[in-house]
């Protein structure tokens, strides 16, 4: 059984990609409230939901200290058109206290634009309600139109497109704007595809951006990799999404520039990739064969650890820097 790893203060929010702030150099950070997913999507990147093999740990992160961290975040930036991008390795609708991040992040003077993006099995009618004029745009993954195959996908029998579905026409009919971004993998949903598009300009999606952002289905390491499918080249997909944009006479190949997203100064690393240094043990890691670390007052994940007691002083080899999301290789006690 999974552990709940409540953070109210003695875990830095940065380093880690399970929870807590992402700045990749952009003006958009992503916000990382909690963890935990209720579907277990047979493609899912990071092995989300019930069904997950691999997860040991989930996280819940207090509002107070993800604001305070927010605004610190912010304030190192300089920047004053920042992207509050709400999106988690589950779904940012399951954290407790959602409505009221978007209503402490919407208070932020620097913060211009408010995201999430989500699955919607739990996208309410009141929970639209209480969003609107606060969040300013949902990504909304709709993989199927179908209610077969949306189960198959979501890997969860009690999945309700149909509730995905009156949810998306009310989110388009609301003063929040809409962007259908399913998940395109070869051979399960080809044919929903169009079927989607349609959809999508049908209820009025992309009032302000694209009313669409198809994903293309990424066989990652630790992630779920359906039986029989295997990724096409990036090539393929743009050629596809090509086709696509003539037959329907709408913009699906995007960039950054679509969303107002530009490069920035991103935050000084405090760890680099190569260096070995003594990091203190926090405990069991977000997946099987991890353990949680912190250093300079940024989270590491371990990678090859025995099992140690929290507090121990352990040291390891930095191998990824970038984005200051840090992981390292165990070698040795110290």
């Amino acid at each position: 059984m999974r552990r709940i790893l409540r953070i109210n203060g003695d875990i830095p929010l940065m380093g880690s990609v399970a929870f807590g702030l992402i700045d990749r150099g952009t003006n958009l950070i992503q916000v990382r409230p909690s963890s935990s997913c209720p579907l277990s999507c047979i493609f899912c990147s990071t092995d989300a939901g019930p069904k997950s093999r691999t997860r040991r740990t989930e996280f819940l992160v207090d509002l107070n200290y993800i604001i305070s961290w927010f605004e610190r975040l912010v304030e190192s930036k300089g920047i004053s058109d920042i992207e509050a991008h709400i999106d988690t390795v589950g779904d940012p609708f399951l954290y407790p206290k959602i409505v009221d991040l978007v209503k402490r992040l919407r208070d932020i003077p620097e913060v211009k634009v408010i995201s999430a993006q989500t699955h919607g099995p739990l996208l309410t009618q009141k929970l639209i309600g209480e969003l609107e004029g606060r969040i300013d745009r949902i990504n909304l993954s709709i993989d199927s139109l179908e209610e077969g195959k949306a189960k198959y996908l979501a890997g969860s029998d009690w999945f309700r497109i149909d509730k995905v579905i009156e949810a998306a026409k009310r989110v388009a009919q609301s003063s929040i704007d809409l962007l259908i971004a399913p998940i395109w993998v070869p051979g399960l949903n080809d044919e929903d595809i169009p079927k989607i598009i349609e959809f999508a300009l049908s209820i009025g999606a992309g009032k302000i951006w694209p009313a669409l952002g198809i994903q293309k289905y990424e066989a990652y390491r630790g992630g779920r990799k359906p039986k029989g499918v295997k990724p096409i080249s990036w090539g393929e997909f743009y050629r596809k999404l090509a086709e696509l944009e003539r037959e329907f006479g709408v913009k699906l190949i995007l960039s950054p520039d679509d969303f107002g997203i530009r490069k920035v100064k991103p935050v000084e690393p405090r760890l680099r990739k190569g260096e070995i240094l003594n990091v203190k043990v926090l405990g069991e890691g977000w997946k099987v064969g991890e353990v949680l670390a912190v250093a300079r007052n940024r989270v590491v994940t371990v990678l090859d650890s025995p099992p140690v007691p929290p507090g121990s002083l352990i040291k390891v080899r930095v191998i990824r820097d970038r984005d200051n999301i840090y992981y390292a290789r165990f070698t040795g006690g110290v």
